[in-house]
């Protein structure tokens, strides 16, 4: 919408109620009716899904075959029928359940990405503050001089309109790269002091994620390493819970992106149903945050997406984290037009401190990332700005 002012972009009528607003041009359907009036909007939402999807030979939905073969690796358990793929892409139906990632071989792509990083738990992790030193830090301070192993995964078992990593759907791009490869690059350099896996999504390449770390765990006693995942939240809660495991022992942390609370507007935004995240999330904070308090094992992000992530989403998010725990870290980031939603503005203020506002009435550590889309240089600036 080149010319708009930010102000004016992304406004439209809804093609169900008639209403003026910060619509996707994708979706065509607002906040309120996407709520109120879910089954009309589903069908503007399956086919806003399918479009996107099918320039890259993905299917619209998790498939359901019948007498298809079951893949268990996330909560679509797709039943993929002959010849069909799974939802991410990775899985397919060639006579037997084939996959283009494996325990040992991980379609993705790597780099380092020097400390301080601009990973959503740097303002209260080991790399970023120095808790936990020195068993879980390598500096009473941030870990400047030190690398983060990025480890990027193609492949999503969900399908984000606004997604920021799109190119993970461009699956033949993908370098396939052994265990044996990154443990060797892990053990040359001792500058790397992290292992962050995500995406796309980590949930489809759990077996190889989960493998990897448990070699490398065992290259150098005393090591300062630790392992991240951050992801959707929506995998097999028997990997979840051994990723959450290694996580709290190593130093590091599971971020969940809990998209939205409301249903209906998950299966808007991302394609698909986001419950499994809740239970997992709920699982991992129960069972093992108390483990580590002093330095957090979990943490949440929230986009605000304008138009459709407001107060009421992150006030019910918010009340949900603070059941489990009121001091679980809980970051609200900015949205930046992209990809199928890119059509939209940027996350506004006024939305930016209605949801701050929202969060604090129920949790203690919140923070706001991206400010410099505002023009905000820091958190104390945004808090004190009326």
């Amino acid at each position: 919408m080149k010319g708009f002012s930010q102000i004016s972009k992304g406004k439209q009528r809804c093609v169900i109620c008639g209403e003026n607003g910060i619509i996707s041009s994708k979706l065509q359907v607002c906040l309120n009716c996407i709520r109120e009036n879910p089954e009309e909007s589903r069908q503007l939402i399956n086919s806003a899904h399918r479009n996107v999807r099918k320039p890259y030979g993905l299917p619209p939905k998790p498939p359901r075959s019948p007498g298809g073969l079951e893949c268990n690796l996330c909560s679509n358990n797709c039943k993929i029928g002959s010849g069909e793929k799974g939802y991410c892409g990775l899985r397919i139906n060639d006579g037997e359940l084939s996959s283009l990632s494996s325990p040992n071989l991980g379609l993705l792509y790597y780099y380092l990405d020097p400390h301080v990083t601009n990973c959503c738990g740097a303002w209260f992790c080991p790399a970023g503050t120095g808790s936990g030193h020195p068993i879980m830090a390598k500096k009473q301070g941030p870990e400047y001089g030190y690398n983060n192993l990025s480890i990027f995964f193609y492949g999503c078992n969900f399908n984000c309109l606004f997604c920021q990593n799109s190119s993970h759907k461009n699956l033949e791009r993908g370098n396939k790269v052994s265990t044996e490869e990154l443990v060797s690059k892990v053990k040359r350099d001792k500058t790397i002091t992290c292992i962050c896996y995500f995406g796309g999504s980590p949930e489809p390449q759990l077996p190889f994620s989960l493998n990897l770390t448990n070699e490398l765990t065992e290259i150098e006693e005393g090591r300062v390493l630790r392992f991240c995942w951050e992801w959707n939240g929506c995998g097999n809660p028997r990997l979840v819970k051994e990723a959450a495991e290694v996580a709290t022992k190593s130093g590091g942390n599971i971020k969940f992106d809990l998209k939205s609370y409301d249903p209906d507007l998950s299966l808007a935004l991302s394609g698909v149903d986001n419950s499994a995240a809740f239970s997992n999330f709920e699982m991992i904070g129960r069972e093992f945050y108390n483990k580590r308090p002093e330095v957090p094992m979990l943490t949440a992000t929230t986009l605000l997406v304008p138009g459709y992530v407001d107060a009421f989403e992150v006030r019910k998010i918010a009340s949900f984290i603070s059941d489990i725990n009121e001091s679980i870290p809980y970051s609200l980031l900015l949205f930046h037009p992209k990809y199928a939603m890119s059509d939209l503005p940027f996350t506004f203020y006024v939305q930016a401190k209605s949801c701050y506002n929202a969060a604090t009435e129920f949790l203690e550590n919140v923070h706001v990332g991206n400010l410099q889309i505002l023009g905000i240089r820091n958190m104390r600036e945004f808090i004190n700005k009326p």
